[in-house]
C-alpha cells in the first residue's frame, strides 16, 4: 500500500452495563503523500473526501517520532 498508513486509535469508554472502563481500538487507513510516517509514530489525522474504497483520512502531521 504505497502512500498509505494504517493508524490505530484507542479510546477509553465505560461499559454500559458493568461500568468498567475498557479500551477500544479502531484502525483507519490514512493517506501519507510523502511516505514520512513510520511504525510507532504518533500522528494527527483528519477526515477528507474518499480517496479509495476504504481510505477516507489523511495524515496532517507527525506529532512524535518513534524511537
Amino acid at each position: 500500500m504505497d502512500k498509505t498508513a494504517v493508524v490505530s486509535v484507542e479510546r477509553l469508554v465505560r461499559h454500559s452495563m458493568y461500568g468498567k472502563i475498557v479500551k477500544q481500538t479502531e484502525k483507519f487507513k490514512a493517506h501519507d503523500e510523502n511516505n514520512e510516517a513510520r511504525e510507532g509514530d504518533r500522528v494527527e489525522i483528519m477526515e477528507t473526501r474518499p480517496l479509495s474504497k476504504t481510505k477516507r483520512w489523511r495524515i496532517v502531521r507527525i506529532v512524535e517520532k518513534a524511537q
